[in-house]
């Protein structure tokens, strides 16, 4: 594959970012973009949402242009990976050396996963090099008051311990989406987020791009949780909203391939977090914040709050595979992975009720189940937790079955004879614990604390 990078490289040597065209009318507003390979093709992604009554020439506004601009700029990723072009130019607004190196960063990180999935041996050097040749981006001055907040939601559990957690802030907050999938649409919905509240983007992708993928492009993950923030912060504009407040927890941090920096979650985590809030501040608004409402706690923290929120139970949905057609698939890693986490702390038969599936008696499960409990080296490319809570989730899980008189499932009596379990077994979630690494704004911090307190385990 790495052959094949290069001659890709050596046959298409430049990537335009040629311009972005924003399209507004009295209800919706959008961005289309306009990206080249020089001697293969333009693509013509857009991004779009409705807007609130009365809001009016958001596009003139030059916080909105710059937002169109860097959304782009996170765009032209899923585009340039079909060629990996040395050499990538911006032609519609400007870049100084910092916006170079942390355009570069980003790329190289997010696309950490396709470099090693396609065996690229990229240099974070001299993979792209990266240059502005356009005009600064000019437009209205924008004298809004921000307030409220945006929680950007994909239907899973996370989502609803924030969504929770803010509830009595509810006549300020939207819920936001990117795409009208079915799972996240019925989440938001079941949290009372409907009509107005409920803000649903729609991101298109050039079909020109899909079709050069089956012809044998170099295709792979790119960093979405990045174009997610970047999305989110252009729709925050347009609805005035002055916290982007993200579900992302400490367990994202963790590297995917063991020994390495190969994150599948790398736009997910604390690095990521800090260094877009910087970006922000430095060359779009210090209005708007953008921080993870979880980023303090754990994902089996953040699993038992979510266990005692049982009404959200049937209707979240986590799994990529059964996504549109809103149901777990019961055979794919991040359907496994929530299954052993709500182990810890739900009976046999109300995981039974949420996946419709016995996984935990499923040994055709079992490489997975090794993937995620560090057994075998590399985690599965998904967004799971840490090895370490997988572990600690799963002691936890056999102690009650052995405690209650229940039969321990295949998998985790199969684990039992590994060293794994004898170093775990011990082992219990402190749902007091607190990492001092988060941009949580105090007022917010105090609510999570709260709710820390009051949840018994």
């Amino acid at each position: 594959m790495s052959e094949k990078y290069e001659a890709f490289r050596a046959k298409y040597p430049v990537f335009y970012y040629h311009d972005f065209e924003i399209v507004e009318s009295e209800r919706e507003i959008g961005v289309t973009f306009d990206f080249e390979i020089e001697g293969l093709s333009h693509f013509n992604p857009a991004f779009s949402l409705q807007k609130p009554a009365g809001k009016e020439n958001v596009g003139f506004l030059a916080l909105f242009r710059k937002a169109a601009f860097s959304l782009g700029m996170i765009e032209l990723i899923s585009y340039w990976k079909q060629t990996c072009s040395p050499a990538v130019i911006v032609e519609c607004g400007t870049l100084d050396a910092n916006q170079i190196s942390w355009w570069k960063k980003l790329y190289y990180n997010g696309l950490g996963e396709f470099f090693y999935v396609n065996g690229i041996e990229a240099d974070p050097d001299t993979f792209m090099c990266l240059t502005a040749t356009g005009e600064a981006i000019e437009g209205q001055s924008d004298h809004t008051r921000y307030h409220g907040n945006m929680i950007p939601m994909g239907g899973g559990k996370d989502s609803f311990v924030t969504l929770d957690l803010l509830k009595d802030s509810k006549e300020d907050n939207h819920a936001f989406i990117i795409n009208r999938i079915k799972s996240a649409v019925h989440s938001a919905e079941a949290a009372g987020y409907t009509g107005d509240k409920l803000i649903i983007a729609e991101r298109s992708l050039d079909p020109r791009m899909l079709d050069f993928n089956k012809q044998g492009y170099l295709n792979g993950h790119t960093p979405f949780s990045a174009l997610a923030a970047f999305a989110s912060l252009l729709t925050a504009v347009v609805y005035e909203k002055q916290y982007i407040c993200l579900s992302n927890e400490d367990s994202a941090n963790e590297s995917t391939v063991k020994g390495s920096k190969v994150n599948h979650q790398y736009s997910k985590t604390f690095e990521f977090e800090q260094d877009f809030s910087w970006y922000v501040d430095t060359y779009l608004t210090k209005e708007i914040h953008y921080f993870s409402m979880l980023r303090p706690i754990s994902e089996l923290q953040i699993t038992g709050m979510f266990s005692k929120l049982k009404p959200y139970h049937k209707v979240f949905r986590s799994c990529n595979v059964g996504q549109k057609e809103e149901k777990w698939c019961g055979h794919c890693a991040k359907c496994l992975f929530v299954a052993v986490m709500l182990s810890a702390y739900l009976d046999d038969e109300e995981l039974h009720g949420i996946f419709g599936k016995d996984m935990l008696n499923d040994m055709e499960l079992e490489e997975l189940f090794e993937q995620l409990t560090g057994i075998l080296d590399n985690k599965p490319f998904e967004c799971v937790g840490t090895r370490e809570e997988v572990n600690t989730a799963v002691a936890m899980s056999i102690r009650r079955h052995e405690a209650e008189g229940r039969e321990v499932p295949l998998l985790y009596e199969k684990y039992k004879n590994s060293s794994y379990y004898e170093f775990y077994k011990n082992r219990c979630v402190d749902m007091t614990a607190w990492n001092d690494q988060n941009l949580l704004p105090e007022e917010f911090a105090a609510i999570l604390r709260k709710r820390l307190q009051e949840t018994e385990i």
